[in-house]
């Protein structure tokens, strides 16, 4: 299997980073060495430092503990592609899969939270509406209980 092949794979899963300094164009390309088991027991240990180290939360959402886990995940995909390119790319639908589902989560939450501050807006206008409107029929009451009294008191009078 070539070399070159798992290369362009690399670079299209993990493209190249690029970056201009003191004029001068620099390439970061991915490394294609395969990783050792002390490469991988290195990369946990420096996922928990960095985890410690930015003081990502251990539940709920983090966007810190996402954006490092996203990292390792990304360096765990780079490792597999170079000793097997269809698991790498594999576990990179995966990783896509997964971004958007929580892309979609994400939106559905925020929208969840709009449509519950709009019905609570409603509910707070929906509420004064109804004191405005006790008030008015409190009113109402009083003046019908007056007229009632008026007539009452006219038609005892009369008989009397």
């Amino acid at each position: 299997p070539g070399g070159s092949q798992t290369d362009d794979i690399l670079n299209s899963i993990l493209p190249p980073r690029e970056w201009t300094e003191e004029g001068q164009l620099w390439i970061q390309y991915v490394s294609s060495t395969p990783a050792t088991r002390l490469d991988v027991i290195n990369l946990q240990e420096e996922l928990d430092r960095r985890l410690q180290q930015r003081q990502a939360r251990e539940t709920g959402i983090c966007p810190v503990r996402e954006e490092l886990y996203s990292q390792t995940f990304d360096e765990l995909i780079r490792q597999v592609t170079i000793n097997c390119a269809e698991r790498g790319l594999l576990l990179l639908r995966v990783r896509d899969e997964i971004r958007m589902t929580m892309a979609a989560y994400q939106t559905l939450y925020e929208s969840s939270v709009a449509f519950g501050m709009r019905k609570a807006l409603q509910s707070e206008q929906g509420k004064s509406d109804m004191e405005a409107r006790i008030v008015q029929l409190e009113a109402e009451k009083k003046e019908q209980e007056r007229v009632i009294q008026v007539r009452f008191t006219s038609y005892y009078m009369n008989i009397i």
